[in-house]
């Protein structure tokens, strides 16, 4: 089975337990205004050129014969100074899988393992779900906005240890305007993470002016109250100034316009103590 890729990251620490490696699914179904990484929205492979250095020689337009290069109009393998990449490559799953697999007893040494996020590792269902079995016996981790159909979810999860799950906004219409879709599936999901007695970490994304509200923080409190399975911790994930950058190399537009920063000392933090859930600010 082949999936399409954009990104690996070693050695990630913030990713699940231990030192792990992170791999980044192309494709995603929501269209987040704030998404701070454009290049895995779509699920056909793309160019990011970085403007800042170009000297206009033009090598990059002539015509070449690499295969990745077909079809994106540009060459990204002339250019001297390394400004045109591709974000986006097809992988085999067991060709992905086998180069994690020599790393088994680094992950074992270190409580770690791999994650997969994205983009949106469950929208390339088939391919994700042939190379978590073949990562096993590693410890196996998804990212997931938890937009999904619950079966597939469901098979998802069964095939990991652990499970990272986004929660974006409470309000339905809300997560409507700024995310594209309703969040009714996701809380579907996030019932059968409670009731699964799979690990599961909840991840809120703080954006200015749209969630980071305490009064929002505090509906998403309200989410879990009650029985919540093998909840770990919900983490809060400051927001990433760098997004603008990467949709100019993308050429693609960035509606979103941070009204201020974070404010980290106003999170109602206690809200989750009081219901026993530990929390972590990343």
């Amino acid at each position: 089975m082949q999936g399409t890729i954009f990104d690996i990251k070693e050695f990630t620490v913030h990713d699940g337990p231990g030192i792990r490696s992170t791999i980044f699914l192309k494709g995603c179904p929501l269209r987040c205004i704030w998404c701070h990484n454009p290049e895995g929205l779509s699920s056909a492979p793309q160019l990011m050129i970085t403007q800042n250095g170009c000297t206009g020689c033009g090598l990059c337009r002539k015509p070449c014969d690499h295969p990745r290069c077909q079809g994106l109009g540009r060459c990204a393998f002339r250019c001297p100074q390394g400004l045109v990449k591709i974000a986006g490559e097809r992988v085999e799953a067991k060709d992905l899988a086998d180069r994690m697999l020599r790393q088994r007893e680094f992950f074992e040494s270190s409580g770690g393992g791999v994650t997969i996020s994205g983009g949106e590792p469950l929208f390339q269902p088939a391919f994700l779900m042939e190379l978590l079995e073949r990562l096993a016996p590693l410890h196996r981790l998804i990212e997931t906005s938890g937009y999904a159909p619950e079966e597939v979810f469901r098979q998802a999860a069964e095939r990991c240890e652990h499970v990272f799950l986004d929660i974006k906004h409470p309000d339905d219409a809300v997560h409507r305007r700024v995310t594209g879709v309703s969040n009714k599936q996701i809380l579907k999901n996030l019932s059968y993470l409670k009731q699964s007695g799979l690990p599961y970490t909840i991840r809120i994304p703080l954006i200015p002016g749209i969630n980071d509200d305490p009064a929002v923080i505090r509906q998403i409190a309200g989410l879990l109250k009650g029985e919540r399975g093998a909840l770990q911790r919900v983490e809060f994930m400051p927001y990433n100034p760098f997004a603008p950058a990467k949709y100019e190399m993308t050429g693609m537009p960035f509606a979103y316009k941070k009204p201020r920063d974070n404010d980290l000392d106003s999170l109602p933090l206690e809200e989750f103590h009081a219901l026993g859930i530990q929390t972590k600010v990343l």
